[in-house]
């Protein structure tokens, strides 16, 4: 049993994915993967996402802004308080900061961050932190702002492993995609190797960053099945070995999903 832990189901592209949702969640299933967190990115998108987890077993979902999706008016913390009164929303964004594609708007992007921390903390719901060229912003606010209980992940990391292990010592969790499948990860493949085993999660963020060998193609959340034969070949384990850790990590952060019945 495997879970993809990160996922944009109301973006795949079905005509790559059997030609319907059901068709993509139904060949995910055929290969293992039992579970899914549908991430939310958006005001705009979060009623579609909590549609599809509401209509679909084994499938979850969040509620937040993404960094690149904030404007001038920040989402407040009573809103997102409001959006997460829902069993199926079981986290807080995707949120966070970054500094590659909207360093215009890093003032904003920080208030909107420290909102989704603040909430999250309210709450007990973890956060789903995206960071690029964002480091020591990213560690500074989870610190001042974020709960060390409920805590959170650094999805589709793509850092260093000083990042990593200052995320790990706010008891973070540390997402691995596709992308480490890439022939210039190298330093990517140091830290999946490095991250302690009741740390580490593996998703798709599909239908972005498809792994080998499926470059080129759309991704879609079955292809989580060879991040995690990649990551497991890296660390010396078996698959089986390392999808019951991350299926375990998953629960255990993600404390509001529920395991379905195998």
């Amino acid at each position: 049993m495997l879970v993809d832990s990160h996922c944009h189901l109301d973006r795949l592209n079905l005509e790559q994915c059997g030609g319907s949702l059901a068709a993509a969640l139904d060949g995910a299933r055929a290969d293992g993967i039992s579970h899914m967190l549908c991430v939310c990115i958006s005001a705009e998108n979060r009623q579609a996402v909590l549609d599809i987890a509401r209509g679909n077993h084994g499938v979850w979902a969040s509620a937040g802004v993404h960094p690149s999706d904030v404007g001038d008016e920040v989402v407040s913390v009573e809103t997102l308080l409001s959006w997460c009164d829902h069993p199926k929303v079981v986290a807080l964004g995707e949120t966070g900061l970054d500094y590659h594609y909207t360093v215009e708007r890093v003032k904003e992007q920080k208030e909107s961050f420290i909102n989704h921390l603040t909430a999250g903390a309210a709450l007990d719901l973890p956060i789903i932190v995206h960071t690029r060229e964002a480091r020591e912003d990213t560690i500074e606010l989870i610190r001042a702002h974020g709960s060390t209980e409920s805590a959170g992940v650094l999805h589709c990391f793509t850092e260093s492993w000083e990042m990593a292990k200052q995320a790990l010592d706010l008891n973070y969790y540390i997402s691995i995609s596709g992308i480490v499948t890439f022939r210039n990860a190298d330093e990517l493949r140091q830290v999946a190797k490095k991250v302690p085993a009741d740390r580490l999660l593996v998703e798709t963020d599909s239908p972005y960053l498809a792994p080998v060998p499926y470059r080129g193609k759309s991704n879609q959340p079955r292809y989580v099945r060879a991040v995690a034969e990649f990551v497991a070949e890296l660390r010396g384990v078996t698959l089986e070995e390392l999808a019951g850790q991350t299926t375990d990590n998953f629960f255990r952060l993600f404390k509001r999903a529920q395991r379905l019945p195998q």
